[in-house]
């Protein structure tokens, strides 16, 4: 390396560390790559990004600052990489609540066809020569029993195959570590939910908003699991698209979602909840299957603030017991009420 390149880079060096040091950052590779090109200031869109986190955060989590590094830094090896792992998985999920839903339909076809013999077998008692009547059962008995046979054997095949997509969900799972995203919604996932928390639990201003899907089960079981997927997805795209000024959307676990908001104090993130109520309250889904437009899609949040809380789980607690008092008060609320 040249000296003026060798030099240059000792400089920017000197940089980096009292940055890590001044933000707590641990000292491992992705991040000593991150702080030295903020440092070098060669990558725009990185410094104005991490500067724009740092006036709404105090300070950076891990998981924010490894985010960082795949998005500006990483090489597309790497990248492709984790996007290949993120289909994957989503993937996964899909086939295998599809498998659910088909062997679902397989039994009720079952106990359908179960009843069409016994209807048939009826029919002699209702005066039909006896010669057609019997030839006529045997020949749709025997079909029937060829349907069901089949029917079940697809039914053990499916079982099969949902064993294999176990397998394969299990192996995914091992690699957890460095997954950012949930799956299905494409928001953070409650691993980095957790380590964003923590790193803020010394801010000065901090509130937090719970939100879960009202009567979710109904989706499921009147328009199959594949249509409650795409509920999440929508409820999850529109809570995305309300966070502003360093707010950050999180796939709680289930239907629940939660939000984030750096430096807004409770009355103003009430403001926030009701305007992601209105939002989803708006959302018109389709269901591909019937054709039918699902409505009446709503969700109930509850809101809580730091410095009201004891600790973290404390500001989590509060949140929940405020949603739990909207879901009490007839769901499609925010609470506390101002």
């Amino acid at each position: 390396m040249p000296k003026d390149n060798l030099e240059q880079s000792f400089k920017i060096l000197k940089k980096t560390v009292p940055l890590m040091l001044k933000h707590k950052m641990p000292a491992i590779p992705t991040n000593y790559a991150l702080w030295y090109t903020y440092a070098a200031n060669d990558t725009p869109e990185l410094n104005d990004t991490l500067d724009n986190i740092l006036t709404h955060t105090e300070t950076l989590s891990e998981m924010k600052a490894l985010e960082l590094y795949r998005n500006h830094i990483a090489d597309k090896q790497e990248v492709t990489s984790w996007q290949l792992r993120k289909t994957l998985e989503a993937m996964v999920i899909e086939l295998s609540q599809t498998v659910k839903d088909t062997r679902s339909d397989t039994n009720v076809f079952k106990d359908s066809m179960d009843n069409r013999l016994d209807d048939l077998q009826k029919v002699e008692k209702e005066g039909w020569s006896v010669e057609e009547v019997m030839g006529l059962v045997r020949n749709l008995t025997k079909d029937a029993k060829e349907i069901r046979r089949s029917t079940l054997n697809f039914s053990s095949a499916l079982n099969s195959a949902e064993k294999e997509i176990a397998q394969l969900r299990a192996e995914l799972a091992k690699t957890q570590e460095y997954a950012l995203n949930d799956a299905l919604t494409g928001l953070y996932n409650r691993r980095f939910f957790d380590a964003e928390l923590q790193s803020l639990q010394n801010q000065e201003v901090l509130s937090m908003i719970l939100v879960d899907i009202d009567h979710f089960k109904h989706f499921n079981d009147d328009h199959g699991h594949l249509m409650g997927d795409k509920v999440l997805k929508g409820v999850g795209k529109k809570l995305q698209m309300s966070c502003r000024d360093g707010a950050m959307a999180f796939r709680f676990g289930g239907e629940e979602f939660t939000i984030l908001l750096p430096g807004v104090d409770l009355k103003r993130a009430v403001h926030q909840a009701e305007v992601m109520r209105r939002g989803i309250e708006k959302l018109q889904l389709k269901d591909k299957k019937s054709g039918q437009m699902i409505e009446g899609i709503t969700a109930s949040f509850g809101v809580s603030q730091l410095s009201d809380c004891s600790d973290l789980s404390d500001l989590i607690g509060q949140a929940d017991k405020q949603l739990y008092d909207a879901k009490n008060l007839g769901r499609n609320r925010v609470m506390p009420m101002f």
